[in-house]
C-alpha cells in the first residue's frame, strides 16, 4: 500500500439478510470506488474493534442492527474513544445511534415527528387510534415491532419501548446527506411495498423539514438519512432519523446520480481525515 495515501477500515456485514435490500452488493460497489482514493480493507463489525488500530480511519456503514452483536458494538465504542481512533460516522450522533430516545425528546419539544411515548403514564397523549405500533428502544430493522389494539398498551408501555399511532400515511420518503448537503431523495410510492423506491423532487419545505433534523443532530461530517412518511393532512412527520449506517438505496439511482453521491462521499471522507 502506499504510505501517501489515507488507509480506511470499512466496516460491512456483506451477508446480513436484509429484507428487500442487498447491503453487500451497496458495500462492494462504494468500496470498489473508495479505492480510487484510499487504501481500503474490508471487515465485519464483529472483528472492527481488534483491527482498527492499524487505520487511519473507521468508514462504518451497513454493519447490521447493533441488537444482534450489542456487546461487540460496545466494545468497539470504548477502544475508539480510549484510542482517539478516527470513526466515520463520529460516535457523537444523537439520533439511532444512541437509540430511539430521541424520538421521545424530539416530540416532546415540538418537532414534526410521530406522536411517541414510552409509558403507559402518557398514553393519553397519543391520538385515539385503533392500531398501535409498539418498538423496542434498542431495535432496528422492524425487529421486534409489533401492531397491537388499545387494550393492550398499558402491559407493553414500560419504559423499554416506543409505542406510536398507526399512521396511514400517503408514502415514505427519505432524504440522504452528506454532511448537512442533500444529495438526493426517494420515496416509496406504495407503502405496501416499502422498499420499492423511486427518485423524489422535493419541494423547498421538504427540504427545510429534513435540513432541520440534520442541523438538530449536530454532526459535522458523516451520511444520514432522513426518514419520514406523509400524514394524511399533507404533512410530514419524521419516522427515523439514521445516523449510525444508513442503508444508501444507490441501486436506485442512475449512473450520474451514484457518480455525484461517490465524489460528495470522498471530499467528506477527505475532509474528515483532515481534521
Amino acid at each position: 500500500m502506499s504510505a501517501a495515501r489515507d488507509r480506511l477500515l470499512y466496516v460491512t456485514d456483506l451477508a446480513y439478510p436484509a429484507r428487500g435490500r442487498r447491503y453487500g452488493d451497496e458495500d462492494v460497489f462504494l468500496a470498489s470506488r473508495l479505492r480510487a482514493d484510499f487504501d481500503l480493507a474490508l471487515c465485519h463489525p464483529l472483528d472492527a474493534a481488534a483491527l482498527m488500530d492499524a487505520f487511519d480511519a473507521v468508514v462504518v456503514r451497513n454493519s447490521g442492527p447493533v441488537l444482534g452483536y450489542r456487546e461487540a458494538y460496545d466494545a468497539f465504542r470504548e477502544r475508539a474513544s480510549a484510542t482517539g481512533a478516527r470513526v466515520y460516522n463520529p460516535l457523537t450522533g444523537r439520533a439511532d445511534m444512541a437509540g430511539k430516545q430521541y424520538l421521545l425528546d424530539l416530540c416532546a419539544r415540538g418537532f414534526p415527528v410521530v406522536p411517541t411515548v414510552d409509558r403507559s403514564g402518557d398514553l393519553h397523549r397519543l391520538p385515539d387510534s385503533d392500531r398501535y405500533v409498539v418498538k423496542p428502544k434498542l431495535g432496528a430493522d422492524s425487529v421486534g415491532l409489533r401492531v397491537v389494539g388499545p387494550d393492550a398498551l398499558p402491559a407493553l408501555a414500560d419504559g423499554a419501548v416506543l409505542v406510536q399511532p398507526y399512521v396511514v400515511f400517503a408514502y415514505e420518503v427519505s432524504f440522504y446527506f452528506v454532511d448537512d448537503d442533500l444529495q438526493y431523495a426517494l420515496y416509496a410510492p406504495d407503502p405496501e411495498r416499502r422498499w420499492e423506491l423511486r427518485p423524489y423532487e422535493p419541494t423547498a419545505r421538504d427540504v427545510e423539514f429534513a435540513r432541520r433534523f440534520i442541523d438538530w443532530n449536530g454532526l459535522a461530517h458523516g451520511v444520514q438519512r432522513v426518514d419520514a412518511c406523509r400524514a394524511p393532512d399533507g404533512a410530514l412527520l419524521l419516522v427515523e432519523l439514521e445516523d449510525l449506517n444508513p442503508y444508501l438505496s444507490l441501486d436506485a439511482l442512475d449512473d450520474t446520480g451514484r457518480d455525484a453521491f461517490v465524489a460528495a462521499f470522498t471530499r467528506s471522507l477527505r475532509r474528515f481525515l483532515a481534521r
